[in-house]
C-alpha cells in the first residue's frame, strides 16, 4: 500500500491530490506553476510532499496528472509548421472551414487563421466515393511532388486528411507510408487514425490540432517521465483525457488530441464525484482558478459531454466532457479603457508576477486583489503558505485605478467583483438557456482557488438552489484525476438507414468496436479487471443535418430489434427537442463503443452530524454589498458536521476562502461540505 497522487496544472497554482491508501486520508499541495519550465512544478510538489507530509516517492503507487501544454501550444501558436495533404481540388477546406461567423452578433468578426497556412496546403491526385470504393486510383507520384514540396516550404510535419478517408482509409494509409520512404524524419499523421468522423472539415482540423501540438506534448511527456523516475517515483505517470477518462503517458504521445482539453475534463469528474456522493441530483460546476472560470451541467452524478469544445480559436471534435468558459479567474486584471469605463479580463497575472497581493512582482490590480481590498480575503495565507498576502500592495493596485475613476479604493474593488460577476451572469444564462434547464432546480458547486471567493455572488444573480463547496476545493481538479477511470471511445462510421437488413452490419460492426475496445483496456494499458462498456450510435431523420448520439441496449442489438434501436433514438429526440417523428426513416451515421476499467478511489468517510452554531474565530472588518461592516470570521478546520450559521461571513483553509453574503445560512453536511443557501431557502 502506497499513496495515490493526481497532479493539475493550472495557470497560477499547480494543485496536488495526495489519497493515503492505508488510512483513506486525502491530504493536499498547492506550489506555483511554471508556464515558462513545464513540468518543473510538478517535481517541486513531489518533493515538497515529503518535506510536509514525509512521503517520500518510493510510496507513490499511482500517479496522474493533467497538463495544458497541448491547448496552450494552439492558443499561443507555437507548434509544427504543418504541411497538409489533401484530395486534389480540396485542398481549400482549412480557409473555408463551415462559413460561420464566429460572433454571429458581431458584424466584423472574422474566422481566425488556419493554422496552416493556404500555401503549405498540397494536392493528392486520388479520389474516394462516400460508399468508400476507389473513385480515382492514388497518383504515388503526386505524393512525391508533394513531399518534395513541403520540405522545400520547410515543413516540419505533415497532416493527410483525404476525401472520405472516414469511410476507407487505404489511400491516406498508403500515403503514409510513402512519406516513411521519402522523408522518414517527418512526422506524420492521418485524419482517419486520429478520429474518422464524417464531415471533411471537422476531421481535418481535429488531425491538424493533434499533429500541430504532438511533437511538444511528446517532448514534454517523456521530459516528466525521465524527471519523475529521477527523484524516484515508479509507477508510469497517467494522463487525464478529455473525455474524463486517464490512459498511459505512452499513448499520451502517440494520441495527443484525446488529452487536449484533460485539465478542464478533471475537475468536473472530481465535482461529479462530490455531487454523487453528497446526492446532489443537479448541479452545476464552477471551476474559477487563476485564469478563467468554466462551468459544466452534471445530473444525476455524471457530467454531460459533447464534442466540438473550443480549444483557443478552433473547434475540436473528439468526445470531451462539455465545458464552457464562462468568465474570468482570479488573477484576471481590471483597467480602465480610453473612455475611462472599468473592464476586467480577458489578460491574466497568471502565476508570475501574479497578482499585486503575492509579492511576485505583479502591480496591476486583479480580481483577487479586489477581494483583498475589501477585507474579504488575507486573514491567512493563500496556496498552503506558498502566498503571504500583501494588502497594501493590493490597496496600491487598486488604488490607481481608484484615481483614475475618482472613486474610493473600497468602492472600486467591490466593482472590479461586481463587473466579473455580471460577465459570468451573461455567459451562464446562455448556457443555461442552451440546455434548457431551470437554475432553480439546480446547485453550484463551487471549486478551484477562486469559485468559492466568487461563487455565492454569481449563484444570488441567477437564483440557483444552494452553493456547496468541497471539503479542498481548491485542488479538486487533482482529485478528479484520482477519480477518473481508465476510459477510452472507439468510434466507425457507417452511414446507413436504420433497416433489419441494416441492423445485421450494424451489430457486426459493434463486434469489431469492442474487440478493439477490449484489446487497448488489457493489452495497452495492462487492466485485467472487468470491463464496462457503452454502446451509442449518432443517428438522425433522413435529411437532416445534425446528429444526436443516442444510448443503446445491447440486448436490441443481439436479437436484430430494429424497433428497440429506433425508439431509443425517437425518445432522444423528443427528450431533447419535445417532439419526435416515430413514422419517419431513421439513419445510423456513426456507431461508437465507449469502454472504462475502474480505478481504485477514494471514499469521503461520512461523519456523523452534531448539530449546533459554531464558534468564530474572530471578526474582521469588511466591504460588502455597498459599506463597512464586521462579519464573523470562521476556520475550515473548525467546523463540523451539522452546524450552521448564518451570513455575512467569511470561511478560511489552505487552499481557497469562502465568501458568504449576508441572507445566506451555510450549515455543513455529513461529508464536511459546506451547503450555502438563501435564508429563505435554508432546510
Amino acid at each position: 500500500m502506497g499513496y495515490r497522487v493526481g497532479v493539475d496544472i493550472g495557470g497560477s497554482f499547480t494543485d496536488f491530490a495526495v489519497f493515503d491508501e492505508d488510512s483513506g486520508e486525502i491530504k493536499s499541495l498547492k506550489v506555483f506553476s511554471r508556464p515558462d519550465q513545464p513540468g518543473e512544478e510538478v517535481i517541486a510538489g513531489v518533493r515538497m510532499l515529503g518535506e510536509r507530509y514525509g512521503i517520500q516517492p518510493s510510496q507513490i503507487s499511482y500517479f496522474t496528472h493533467g497538463t495544458t501544454v497541448g491547448i496552450n501550444t494552439v492558443i499561443q501558436r507555437k507548434g509544427l509548421k504543418l504541411a497538409l495533404f489533401a484530395t486534389q481540388n480540396f485542398c481549400d477546406v482549412l480557409e473555408l472551414a463551415r462559413l460561420k461567423t464566429p460572433d454571429m452578433y458581431h458584424l466584423l468578426s472574422r474566422r481566425p487563421t488556419p493554422l496552416i497556412k493556404r500555401s503549405m496546403v498540397f494536392g493528392i491526385d486520388e479520389r474516394m466515393a462516400p460508399d468508400g470504393s476507389v473513385r480515382k486510383a492514388l497518383d504515388e507520384a503526386s505524393v512525391e511532388r508533394a513531399v518534395r514540396a513541403a520540405q522545400a516550404a520547410g515543413a516540419e510535419g505533415i497532416v493527410i486528411s483525404l476525401l472520405h478517408a472516414y469511410r476507407n482509409p487505404a489511400h491516406e494509409l498508403r500515403v503514409k507510408e510513402l512519406i516513411a520512404t521519402l522523408a522518414p524524419d517527418l512526422p506524420v499523421s492521418c485524419s482517419s487514425e486520429t478520429w474518422p468522423i464524417i464531415r471533411e472539415y471537422e476531421r481535418t482540423i481535429t488531425a491538424v490540432i493533434g499533429g500541430y501540438v504532438q511533437p511538444r506534448v511528446a517532448h514534454y511527456l517523456g521530459s516528466l517521465q525521465a524527471a519523475l523516475k529521477n527523484v524516484g517515483v515508479q509507477p508510469e505517470p497517467r494522463l487525464t483525457k478529455s473525455n474524463g477518462g486517464v490512459m498511459t503517458a505512452e499513448q499520451g504521445k502517440r494520441d495527443c488530441v484525446q488529452m487536449i482539453l484533460s485539465g478542464t475534463a478533471a475537475g468536473v469528474i472530481g465535482a461529479a464525484h462530490v455531487a454523487a456522493t453528497a446526492g446532489i441530483p443537479r448541479c452545476l460546476s464552477l471551476d474559477i482558478g487563476g485564469t478563467s472560470a468554466d462551468i459544466a451541467v452534471i445530473i444525476d452524478g455524471k457530467p454531460q459531454y459533447g464534442v466540438g469544445e473550443l480549444i483557443g480559436d478552433f473547434q475540436i471534435h473528439i468526445p470531451s466532457v462539455s465545458v464552457s468558459s464562462v468568465g474570468e479567474g482570479g488573477g484576471s486584471i481590471a483597467w480602465v479603457d480610453p473612455l475611462g469605463v472599468l473592464k476586467v479580463g480577458p489578460e491574466s497575472a497568471g502565476s508570475r508576477p501574479g497578482p499585486a497581493c503575492y509579492r511576485r512582482g505583479g502591480t496591476r490590480a486583479t480580481i483577487t486583489d479586489a477581494f483583498v481590498c475589501c477585507g474579504l480575503v488575507g486573514h491567512s495565507d493563500l496556496g498552503y503558505k506558498a502566498v503571504e498576502v500583501d494588502v497594501e500592495a493590493s490597496r496600491k493596485a487598486v488604488g490607481e485605478l481608484a484615481d483614475r475613476l475618482g472613486r474610493g479604493i473600497e468602492e472600486t474593488a467591490e466593482a472590479i467583483i461586481q463587473i466579473a460577476v455580471s460577465g459570468m451572469y451573461s455567459e451562464v444564462s446562455g448556457l443555461v438557456s442552451r440546455y434548457g434547464i431551470d437554475p432553480r432546480e439546480y446547485a453550484v458547486l463551487a471549486f478551484g482557488g477562486a469559485g468559492p471567493m466568487l461563487g455565492c455572488f454569481l449563484a444570488r444573480e441567477i437564483r440557483v438552489k444552494e452553493v456547496v463547496v468541497p471539503p479542498s476545493p481548491g485542488t479538486l481538479s487533482a482529485l478528479g484525476g484520482l477519480i477518473a477511470d481508465l476510459k477510452s471511445d472507439f468510434l466507425k462510421t457507417v452511414y446507413t438507414d436504420l433497416t433489419p437488413a441494416n441492423l445485421a452490419t450494424i451489430r457486426d460492426e459493434f463486434t469489431t468496436l469492442r474487440t478493439r475496445a477490449e484489446e487497448w483496456l488489457r493489452q495497452e494499458q495492462g487492466h485485467i479487471d472487468q470491463a464496462e462498456l457503452v454502446y451509442s450510435a449518432e443517428m438522425r431523420y433522413r435529411g437532416q443535418s445534425y446528429e444526436i448520439d443516442t444510448q443503446l441496449d445491447p440486448a436490441h442489438l443481439a436479437a436484430g430489434d430494429v424497433a428497440g434501436v429506433g425508439q431509443a433514438f425517437h425518445e432522444m429526440h423528443r427528450r431533447l427537442y419535445g417532439h419526435a417523428d416515430e413514422r419517419a426513416p431513421v439513419q445510423v451515421v456513426s456507431l461508437r463503443v465507449v469502454i472504462s476499467g475502474n480505478n481504485d478511489k477514494p471514499r469521503f468517510p461520512r461523519q456523523e452530524p452534531r448539530p449546533g452554531t459554531p464558534t468564530p474565530e474572530r471578526r474582521v472588518a469588511v466591504w460588502l454589498d455597498g459599506g463597512s461592516r464586521d462579519v464573523d470570521l470562521y476556520s475550515r478546520t473548525a467546523l463540523s458536521a451539522g452546524q450552521q450559521f448564518n451570513g455575512p461571513a467569511i470561511v478560511t483553509q489552505d487552499d481557497c476562502t469562502t465568501v458568504i453574503p449576508s441572507g445566506h445560512v451555510c450549515r455543513v453536511d455529513e461529508y464536511a461540505n459546506l451547503r450555502i443557501s438563501a435564508e429563505g431557502d435554508a432546510s
